[in-house]
This record gives C-alpha cells, sequence and structure tokens, in this order.
C-alpha cells in the first residue's frame, strides 16, 4: 500500500484508545512520532503528496482564519463500508473548514470524491468485523465517552506503513510568529 497525506484534527483526549486499536489491527500504521493523530478527524484527505510552498501557505491561511472547534463526541454511527466512528456534534465549523479546503484545492475532493460531496465528519473508532459491531465498540469506549473536546490544531499527516508522521502542523485561529 503506497501512503497519502491527510490534513486532519488530532483529539488527543481519544488518542490512546484508538492508537490502542490501531495496533490491534495493524501495527504498521502506529506512528512513533508524539505529535501524530491517530485519533482525528479528517478536514480533507487524500491530500497533495508533496504540496507546494504556496500549498503549505494557503493551509496556515486557513488555520489561522479557524478558531478552536469545540465538539461533543458521544454518539456512535456505521458508514455503509462498516467503519465505526464518533459523530462530532455540531458538525458545522468541520463541515465549514472542510468546504473552505476543498475551494482551496479542487484536485483534491474528500476522499477522492468516493463519497458524494456531503462528507460526514467523524473519528474513526473502529470496524464491523464477526466480533466488532457498534453494540461492542460501545461497551469498550464506555469509559472514554462522551467527551468534549476542543479541536485546536490542523496537522498535515503522512499516512503509510510504517511511515507515519505529521509533516507540518498549525494551531487553529493562530498566525504564525515572524
Amino acid at each position: 500500500m503506497t501512503g497519502h497525506s491527510v490534513l486532519q484534527l488530532p483529539v488527543p483526549a481519544l488518542e490512546a484508545w484508538v492508537r490502542e486499536r490501531t495496533a490491534h489491527y495493524d501495527a504498521g500504521f502506529v506512528s512513533a512520532d508524539p505529535r501524530f493523530g491517530h485519533a482525528h478527524i479528517t478536514a480533507l484527505g487524500p491530500f497533495a503528496p508533496t504540496p507546494s510552498a504556496a500549498d503549505l501557505e494557503t493551509v496556515a491561511d486557513l488555520a489561522a482564519d479557524t478558531p478552536p472547534i469545540e465538539v461533543r463526541l458521544a454518539d456512535l454511527g456505521q458508514f455503509p463500508n462498516g467503519i465505526i466512528h464518533l459523530v462530532p456534534d455540531p458538525d458545522d465549523a468541520l463541515r465549514d473548514l472542510t468546504a473552505r479546503l476543498v475551494a482551496a484545492f479542487p484536485a483534491w475532493p474528500p476522499y477522492g470524491g468516493e463519497f458524494g460531496s456531503d462528507v460526514q465528519p467523524h473519528v474513526t473508532v473502529d470496524a464491523v468485523s464477526d466480533h466488532v459491531d457498534i453494540a461492542s465498540t460501545a461497551v469498550l469506549l464506555a469509559d472514554v465517552v462522551p467527551v468534549d473536546v476542543v479541536l485546536d490544531r490542523l496537522q498535515l499527516a503522512w499516512w503509510e506503513t510504517d511511515r507515519c508522521h505529521v509533516v507540518a502542523e498549525w494551531v487553529l485561529g493562530r498566525r504564525p510568529s515572524c
């Protein structure tokens, strides 16, 4: 499998849980980079594998223009492909960020356009199998959710077996100091 980049908002409150589930399924996707957001909400992915300086400046500007986003993660959902996820509430600021990124980078539609234009913000927590469903995942998450989180960083992360790492990171609502 080749790698891909993702613009993502890390969710530190769920990091240990999602990192453990990631290790359970494929330890190659457990990053040694301590900044890497295994638990995250995708803002836009895949993204340019080798973004230009102008691309990075555009992302930095969008991040600076986006205040930190407060959401509650309590409800589980399941996509038709079997991905079990937590649904952020409210999700309007997340949808707005994705829309602004798509407008800035029309060559990179969310999920390669696979799911159409109504991309649902979410935190992936598991996948349906013979032994896993929403009910079993809810039991496993009982001590973790609900949780209120403030999403305050946007990461450009590289996802590839044995090479997951943060390429760049911006603080939401803040312009870099010179």
